[in-house]
């Protein structure tokens, strides 16, 4: 049992692995593990990343450009297992040096352009095919404004609320506490809005409600940390609710959601249409 008197030392060591589902490729330092180079396909955009809230991000983005007609947003996705320490290999280390998924490899235009953060490609790619996000303006603002919550948000509901409720080697009142308020805060913000607007940034579908459907939207489906849906009382949230259900029937997000996940129903990559089509078949 952990010490509940724990004094913090004066100057913190890394002496040991902390315990929990990802303490074994946890550490306090930066930088490739092992050389490996990173597979290339033969799409315009090669995309690098795993399945999660933030991964959904970036594969529903792509998937949503296609669906609007943007052939040059034809991708690759290849599988990064994180819990393997795939974000560590050098070829991964080289496009994002903070070794997170999602990476974006840009190779449209003379060289390769690297892109990390799942924020900044939703951006580059709304951007470079001029979709989801307005031009200029009050609108445009509106909508990196809660593309901007939405990145600030995430920590709160993934290393915070997430880690201590599902991932933590031991539960903690005071830690779960602390973050099931926060998140719930936070959803409670975007309820707020959502009794507002069609959409987070207005009658308009945007970047921002991609970025934050695929942490909300999960949540309330009971697709993230099980049994927190019926924790954080999701079903009370009306407004957000509804807008949940008006993406989650996009195509788009669908076929998104599906892509550099593994089990039935899910394709671990994707390189055509076509995987994404005969998983929707199983």
């Amino acid at each position: 049992m952990a010490d509940l008197t724990y004094t913090p030392p004066e100057v913190w060591t890394w002496e040991a692995p902390s315990g929990g589902q990802f303490a074994n490729i946890n550490r306090p330092i930066a930088g490739p593990t092992h050389e490996k180079d990173l597979p290339r396909g033969e799409h315009p955009l090669q995309l690098y990343s795993l399945g999660t809230p933030n991964g959904q991000k970036a594969t529903i983005m792509l998937e949503e450009l296609l669906a609007a007609g943007h052939s040059g947003a034809e991708y690759d996705a290849w599988l990064i297992e994180i819990g393997k320490g795939d974000q560590f290999s050098s070829g991964f280390v080289a496009i994002n040096p903070n070794s997170k998924i999602p990476a974006l490899l840009d190779c449209s235009g003379p060289e390769p352009v690297r892109v990390f953060e799942s924020g900044a490609i939703l951006f580059h790619l709304a951007e470079k095919f001029g979709a989801f996000l307005p031009a200029s303006g009050a609108a445009r603002a509106e909508t990196m404004s809660w593309l901007m919550w939405q990145m600030s948000t995430a920590p709160m509901i993934g290393g915070g609320f997430g880690h201590f409720y599902a991932y933590a080697p031991e539960k903690y009142e005071y830690p779960i506490n602390r973050y099931a308020m926060e998140a719930k805060r936070i959803i409670d913000v975007a309820d707020r809005r959502l009794a507002e607007t069609t959409y987070l940034a207005g009658e308009d579908y945007t970047i921002a409600d991609i970025a934050t459907y695929a942490w909300l939207g999960r949540l309330a489906k009971g697709d993230a940390y099980s049994g927190a849906d019926r924790f954080l009382d999701m079903a009370s949230y009306k407004n957000l609710n509804r807008w949940v259900d008006r993406i989650a029937a996009r195509p788009a997000v669908q076929r998104g959601s599906r892509v550099n996940r593994t089990g039935e129903g899910f394709a671990p990559e994707r390189h055509s249409a076509a995987d994404i089509d005969a998983v929707i078949k199983v």
